[in-house]
């Protein structure tokens, strides 16, 4: 009975494949545009929290304003200085190591190219924050850096640009007029969280930098390491509290001075970039509904065209749950195959997108199985009318029909 149901619904479908395809083509369109919609989110969200780990787990990131600029339009909240650095380290529990930072950009040349990078000045510390493993070379030394020795460990795209790829390690290059020896090459991080190379830097010790290129002794930045045996927002609020004390912050005053915990700072990208995922997939599957529809409308001209017969059907004994059946089956096969078409194009969209997102590619089996089998309710619930209609056919006035 079913099997026979099927063969009918198939037989009909391939009559006009032209017009079972354009029925069919809003189912497709919806499932590809949900199931390429998701999967791209949870990528995204992936490749968010991959850039976020890349910066470092439990670590607490202090800068001098109240956001990553000084914030309002006041004078420049103070620097941090050496003595800060210590008495961080000394005096809140639960802090494994803090890695003092001084900025600059310049030139660097070497045998002719030329390439212009950030410079990161800090102590051996920042390799205890936040591993960054090298892929040749050595860090800087405890002499080199009471000495503030002109050595330097290049990211990857450095190397890259000034000595094509090749070996660095015991090499010299120039940097804002300062000659450099090369003693280590960190592995590729790629893009930040922000946004920028992380691997576009060339990292000295903070006395070469602050003497040779900010001529001050200012700290901009201080990553704090967290031991992970204590509370983070407990560590954060002993940290608030010393800064305030040291830095003469009146009670009840604003801080001049911020702390991003790595883990909020992810978990609030993460938050975004799902609550978005879901809004962009939400409209996407309207155009599930909008399928729906067609096929309604595409199986009430089905029963129109098929009035007299259906009525020779009912008269030579089919009753009225076979015709019920056989127009239901036939829009859910509709509905099933536009859903297997939409799961295809949407795995060929995301095959083509992610690579332009730089974001990893993957599967994502639930929202597949989920939008295929809302394709499949989809015919269900659009196609019982149209199918009740022609069940409900009197089989004398379906014979008069024309």
């Amino acid at each position: 009975m079913l099997g026979t149901t099927f063969t009918l619904a198939i037989r009909s479908i391939l009559r006009h494949k032209l017009r079972s395809f354009l029925t069919t083509l809003g189912i497709i369109i919806g499932v590809a545009a949900v199931v390429a919609m998701v999967t791209l989110g949870k990528a995204t969200t992936a490749a968010v929290q991959q850039q976020i780990a890349s910066l470092g787990t439990n670590i607490l990131q202090v800068r001098p304003g109240q956001g990553f600029g000084r914030g309002g339009g006041g004078p420049r909240p103070p620097d941090f200085d050496e003595a800060d650095v210590e008495a961080v380290r000394e005096q809140v529990a639960g802090v494994t190591a803090v890695a003092p930072q001084a900025q600059s950009t310049a030139t660097a040349i070497h045998e002719g190219a030329n390439w212009s990078t950030t410079i990161n000045g800090t102590t051996g510390a920042f390799f205890t924050v936040q591993p960054w493993p090298l892929t040749a070379g050595r860090i800087f030394s405890p002499a080199e850096e009471a000495a503030g020795k002109a050595v330097c460990i290049i990211g990857a795209t450095v190397q890259q640009n000034l000595f094509r790829g090749g070996n660095a390690v015991g090499q010299r290059f120039r940097i804002g007029g300062v000659s450099c020896d090369v003693i280590g090459v960190l592995s590729r991080r790629g893009q930040a969280g922000f946004g920028g190379d992380q691997d576009d830097t060339v990292i000295m010790p903070i006395k070469a930098v602050q003497r040779r290129f900010t001529g001050n002794r200012d700290i901009r930045l201080m990553l704090v390491g967290v031991d992970a045996a204590y509370d983070s927002a407990q560590v954060q609020a002993s940290l608030s509290d010393l800064l305030r004390e040291r830095r003469r912050i009146d009670a009840g005053a604003e801080d001049n001075f911020n702390i991003f915990d790595t883990a909020q700072i992810s978990a609030a990208l993460t938050g975004s970039t799902q609550l978005l995922t879901s809004i962009v997939a939400a409209v996407a599957g309207i155009s599930l509904i909008v399928g729906g529809i067609g096929i309604m409308n595409i199986m009430l001209v089905s029963v129109t065209e098929r009035t007299r017969e259906i009525g020779i059907r009912l008269a030579i004994g089919a009753i009225a749950s076979e015709v019920l059946m056989q127009f239901l089956v036939e829009a859910i096969v509709l509905s099933l195959l536009g859903g297997a078409m939409g799961l295809l194009l949407a795995q060929l969209a995301i095959a083509i997108i992610t690579p332009l997102m730089q974001v990893p590619w993957m599967f994502d089996l639930q929202i597949n199985i989920i939008a295929f089998a809302i394709s499949a309710v989809i015919g269900v619930v659009f196609g019982f009318f149209p199918a009740r209609r022609a069940a409900s056919l009197n089989p004398i006035d379906a014979l008069r029909h024309e």
